[in-house]
């Protein structure tokens, strides 16, 4: 192929970024229009990537909260990557009440590297595996880490919250979970985002003022494992569905949710308060026409992120 030809493929792939872009863009704006049918007094607010505050009755729990944003950067070059006080203290404002703990899905740098600054903050326990028990005890906090252990029900206040073994989806071309095994790394200033490995992956099911949640920070799962039918709510990771065979055919009729959520489509690397940029190739676009696909009774939601929150206000 000749140079006519390499700028030619370059201007279809760059039209073909930009009309991806739009679908997402044009397909988030509706899916913000729906509710998500929340009883009165429970508020979800979506910090970015698959982060949550959900709050009920004066209390808090966070799910993999992720507002210090490595940059790409520190990724490529392998710099350290810890919280960052000044976006926590920006992003993460005190709720008011009692925060009853931090949830953590997984321990990949962009679900686990602020949830011992959130639970060194707020003063509570932090939920997960042992790789977090471990990240937890790198920043001298292994007493607040709690190694859950599977199906059993953590009250931490009008919170019922459900550990449920899971799977990271292959991100690596279909073949292999980035960053696999358990976190390792034995000092702090060795935490580089590639250190932060994956660990045991969770799902998080949550039954709260009447209704349950589920959470799914990555597209995969473990047939047999999830155990919960009718839920509520589904706060479902997209990235990397395509690698996973049948993702929404076989997770959809096991949670059969009345609410699918999508969830970590923004690009973690730019900083919150910036334009929200979509991951190309998640493809937010498609998302409400694969969901309807399976389950016809679904409404497909989202939530404006935090900062946009912010501003609005």
């Amino acid at each position: 192929m000749g140079p006519a030809g390499h700028a030619a493929d370059l201007l279809r792939s760059r039209a073909s970024r930009s009309r991806e872009r739009r679908d997402g863009e044009q397909a988030l704006a509706e899916m913000e229009t729906s509710g998500l049918g929340l009883p009165d007094g429970l508020d979800v607010e979506w910090l970015g990537v698959s982060g949550y505050r959900l709050s009920y009755e004066g209390v808090s729990v966070y799910i993999d909260p992720y507002v210090s944003r490595i940059p790409l950067k520190s990724l490529l070059l392998r710099r350290t990557a810890l919280p960052d006080r000044d976006a926590l203290s920006r992003f993460l404002p005190d709720p008011g009440g009692e925060v009853a703990g931090v949830l953590v899905g997984h321990t990949h740098f962009d679900h686990a590297v602020d949830a011992p600054a959130v639970s060194a903050r707020f003063g509570c326990p932090a939920y997960g595996s042992d790789s977090l028990r471990r990240l937890m005890a790198l920043h001298r906090m292994e007493s607040r880490a709690v190694d859950v252990e599977p199906y059993r029900v953590y009250e931490l206040g009008p919170f019922e919250v459900t550990f449920i073994p899971s799977r990271h989806s292959k991100l690596l071309l279909g073949m292999a979970v980035p960053y696999s095994g358990d976190l390792t790394c034995e000092h702090l200033d060795g935490l580089a985002p590639s250190a932060y490995k994956c660990g045991q992956v969770w799902g998080i099911h949550i039954a709260v003022g009447g209704i349950t949640l589920y959470h799914q920070g990555s597209a995969d799962l473990i047939d047999e494992a999830v155990r919960h039918n009718g839920v509520d709510v589904f706060l479902a990771g997209v990235a990397g569905r395509s690698f996973t065979e049948r993702y929404w055919e076989r997770i959809l009729r096991k949670l059969d949710p009345s609410v699918v959520v999508p969830t970590h489509y923004d690009d973690f690397f730019e900083p919150l308060g910036s334009r929200l940029g979509l991951i190309g190739s998640v493809r937010l676009g498609e998302v409400p026409g694969e969901v309807r696909a399976v389950s016809r009774d679904a409404t497909v939601a989202a939530l404006p992120r935090t900062d946009r929150v912010q501003d609005a206000g």
